[in-house]
């Protein structure tokens, strides 16, 4: 009789390699979907680009951060799940009043003064290096680790991992686009922020109370920026001020290539964005992720200039 071990497996097959990337870029694109579709909703009413968005997906992180603190110090004898259902709608009403005071402070008066487009860019980058300067002046330097609400289970299928942390954010980002594409194309207010969107001067003249509508869409922005922010607190638990920077950006650039001004176009293009960064850092050393990245989004607008969904606007003469 043969007594010999069976011969141990030293690492996961091609295949389990290419479903482990898959969840991960599907993570990873959900939080880019999420910071995406608030950029195109802005730019879809008001073809303004909110850079601040990146910044209020950092407060975001940074109210989930106190408002989960707080309350779980208060309620010490209730489960995190408690705690987290208290901390999600509240982390996305307080973000949203921050992405309303920047557009009754900053935004309202160049709008209504008819400022030049660029004024109102320079505008936007300011406010939010106020939120990551202001954030480093109150809070410090010093890093936050987020609080552990609910605990992580990891789903483990022969080589593959799965966390339910990962599969909450891949449900919530597309939970929220089904949601926003039936706010936009199925009811009233959608329909006024889409008429916005065509013609913001003649929008008034039906009756329209186009400011309201205007807060509306920042209240949806910035309200799915907070969402965000407390998604990525949770699987990535260490805050900083500027941690909104450059998965802003990224958000950003996911937005244009997908089309910016259209949800699904936004929502797409995050996901498509985590899937190039996966493939890259699958392939080649985690330092040319960016880089080869964002080659391959570049050559995406060079060839198709208004992103994926985009449709070229023409101006009658």
């Amino acid at each position: 009789m043969d007594h010999r071990a069976a011969p141990q497996r030293e690492g996961p097959s091609v295949f389990e390699s290419i479903v482990q990337n898959l969840f991960n870029a599907l993570q990873w694109g959900s939080f880019y979907s999420l910071i995406a579709l608030g950029y195109t909703l802005v730019y879809g009413v008001l073809t303004l680009i909110n850079f601040a968005h990146g910044d209020i997906f950092m407060v975001g992180a940074y109210i989930a951060f106190f408002v989960a603190t707080f309350f779980l110090a208060t309620l010490t004898s209730a489960p995190g799940w408690v705690v987290l259902t208290i901390t999600l709608p509240l982390t996305m009403i307080l973000t949203a009043l921050v992405g309303v005071t920047l557009e009754r402070i900053a935004y309202r008066p160049l709008r209504r003064k008819g400022a030049n487009r660029l004024y109102v860019v320079i505008t936007a980058l300011m406010c939010g290096l106020i939120l990551e300067n202001g954030n480093l002046a109150l809070l410090g330097a010093s890093r936050k680790s987020f609080p552990e609400m609910i605990e992580k289970v990891v789903y483990t299928f022969g080589m593959v991992s799965l966390t339910n942390l990962k599969i909450a954010v891949i449900i919530s980002a597309v939970l929220v686009f089904v949601l926003l594409q039936f706010i936009v194309t199925k009811t009233r207010i959608g329909m006024a922020m889409r008429a916005i969107s065509y013609d913001k001067f003649a929008v008034p003249l039906m009756g329209i109370p186009i400011d309201a509508i205007i807060v509306f869409t920042f209240v949806l922005g910035s309200s799915m920026a907070g969402l965000a922010g407390l998604l990525y607190s949770l699987s990535y638990p260490i805050l900083d001020p500027y941690m909104g920077a450059l998965i802003g950006w990224k958000a950003f650039i996911a937005a244009v290539v997908g089309g910016i001004g259209d949800i699904r176009g936004a929502f797409l293009g995050g996901f498509l964005l985590g899937f190039v960064e996966i493939l890259v850092v699958a392939f080649f050393p985690s330092t040319f992720r960016d880089l080869i990245a964002f080659s391959i989004l570049l050559l995406i607008l060079v060839y198709k200039p208004t992103g994926l969904f985009g449709v070229a606007k023409t101006t009658k003469i």
